[in-house]
């Protein structure tokens, strides 16, 4: 068995990230699958498991990771902490050319690190391996119904970040009232069934798209929708899900069958910049659009959901959007403005439970792969930089990486 030392980083970015690739109890289960394997943690006031919890489970708490083969973390590194010539695997955000870590890739480059990105580990297939999706759709939902209650003054719940973890967050929602609520979600991957998991701990019936459009007084009721739905073809041809990905921009919303009936959106569709948003600005001032609270849980800024102008935090969630306006507004400060939950990093509220499941997807699919068991290829496909260059399959950042600061 490869014989391998493994560093689990101390979060550095901020606002700080509580979450960990390996909790206590797995890492100590990781070294006793791989005998020839030792962890290392750094240590951290932050973690959402204490240093004293890796103690007791018999792993090594330390400062200093500078003999570690591979550092493992979960946001990005900032530059000072980086550490030249070592393999790094976290998530890294520089693979769509985001301007606010070029400078992240190019000390990446410059210090010839190895980076691996869990984004993009997946199979032959293209399926992603490894990913938060689904916390980040459950604790979405919880937002925006919390949001909800915020809003119409009908409830208050106890902020999900607050909770200890997601059974005291679900208990939250046993017996509430939510009142003549229209819930639409979009999407149909991780992070929309995320979302239905939360909102299935509500007693609020489930429709289809066609009673949801059909009959917009009967209330209370949850609907959830795919591309096919909210969106069609230009050239009338019937839709294709396999078009659709492969060319977004010959497509437009037909959204606008769906605003009239729903009061709170929760987002949870993956948007590629060349396909449709989901209404234009203008259409927030008719008076069929009655949607009044939105939890974008996809978080794209200015994307799919226009009135999503800025990310927001854990510690402050909400804020007013005024369409008369088009401009951002305390959080519940008028009724006729758009209240809009846009965190970032949402499986972050609870981070004891989203780093269990995401470390159990870590050791079942990718601690193999990183062990030399990889036919398929995975890490190295995962693989954006290597000894001072882009991957093959990254080459493409080369151009960003060149254009002047």
């Amino acid at each position: 068995m490869k014989r391998i030392k493994i560093g689990l980083l101390r979060e550095t970015k901020t606002p700080p990230d509580r979450r960990v690739a390996l909790p206590p109890v797995q890492a100590a289960a990781l070294m006793r699958m791989y005998p020839g394997l030792q962890i290392m943690v750094q240590s951290s006031p932050i973690r959402c498991f204490s240093d004293e919890e890796y103690l007791q489970e018999g792993v090594t708490v330390q400062e200093e990771l500078k003999d570690c083969d591979l550092l493992i973390g979960i946001k990005e590194v900032k530059i000072p902490a980086l550490i030249e010539d070592k393999q790094y695997l976290f998530f890294a955000h520089v693979a769509k050319k985001q301007v606010y870590n070029k400078p992240l890739l190019k000390a990446l480059l410059e210090k010839r690190i190895i980076l691996s990105d869990y984004e993009y580990f997946t199979d032959t297939h293209g399926i992603r391996l490894i990913a938060f999706g689904r916390w980040a759709g459950i604790i979405g939902a919880y937002n925006g119904i919390r949001a909800w209650g915020l809003k119409t003054g009908r409830f208050m719940l106890k902020a999900a970040n607050s909770c200890y973890d997601r059974q005291e967050m679900d208990d939250q929602l046993k017996g509430l009232d939510l009142g003549p609520v229209r819930i639409l979600v979009t999407g149909g991957g991780r992070v929309a069934h995320g979302a239905m998991e939360t909102l299935d701990k509500l007693t609020v019936p489930v429709v289809s798209h066609r009673e949801y459009c059909e009959e917009p007084r009967r209330t209370p009721v949850i609907c959830r929708i795919d591309p096919e739905h909210y969106t069609e073809r230009i050239d009338g041809v019937p839709f294709d899900f396999a078009h659709f990905c492969n060319d977004p921009q010959a497509y437009r919303s037909r959204f606008r069958r769906f605003y009239p009936s729903t009061d709170l959106f929760l987002a949870a569709h993956f948007w590629d910049p060349l396909s449709p948003r989901l209404w234009e600005p203008e259409e927030m001032l008719s008076e069929e659009f009655r949607i009044r609270v939105i939890s974008d849980i996809s978080c794209d800024i200015n994307g799919a959901v226009p009135s999503t102008i800025r990310s927001s935090k854990i510690a402050e969630p909400f804020y007013d959007f005024d369409p008369v306006s088009w401009s951002e507004k305390p959080p519940f400060s008028d009724a006729r403005n758009v209240t809009v939950m846009a965190i970032d990093n949402l499986p972050g509220e609870l981070p004891r439970d989203a780093s269990e499941e995401f470390a159990g997807i870590l050791i079942e699919r990718i601690m193999p792969c990183l062990q030399g068991d990889d036919p398929d290829q995975v890490v190295e496909r995962a693989t954006i930089t290597r000894d001072g260059a882009l991957t093959e399959r990254f080459r493409y950042l080369q151009d960003f990486v060149d254009q002047p600061d």
